[in-house]
């Protein structure tokens, strides 16, 4: 493939080349970095999400996702969960990881899933 240029525009493309990136100004600024309102194993502070988390943690997971604004049906893709609560912590500049994310959901769901649905209630 050839690429044309006009006579007007020939040897200027290569007469300015870009010698550094561009630079934060001094605009910039960096967020805090908070923590979860409320810790993983504080289920007991809100009872009805508590139940639901614990016997029926697929319907809690999909109104997580749809209180979220994400497709109710996000929690059965795969990784849905665990993208819901990346998102979840950066959308609000909660301190965590993509690790601690995979152990919360993986070693204790419904209490994961309870931590979710209750920071969901506490930012709207």
């Amino acid at each position: 493939m050839q690429f044309e240029m006009h006579d007007n525009v020939k040897g200027k493309a290569m007469s300015y080349p870009v010698t550094s990136q561009p630079q934060c100004a001094s605009s910039c600024y960096q967020t805090q970095l908070s923590d979860w309102h409320t810790g993983l194993t504080d289920c007991c502070n809100d009872m009805p999400v508590c139940l639901c988390g614990t016997f029926a943690p697929l319907c809690l997971a999909c109104r997580i996702s749809d209180d979220f604004g994400e497709c109710c049906c996000t929690p059965y893709l795969p990784g849905g969960l665990h993208s819901l609560r990346t998102g979840m912590r950066e959308r609000y500049h909660i301190q965590g990881s993509v690790g601690h994310d995979w152990a919360a959901l993986t070693f204790c769901l419904p209490c994961a899933l309870c931590q979710m649905a209750r920071e969901l209630k506490i930012r709207e």
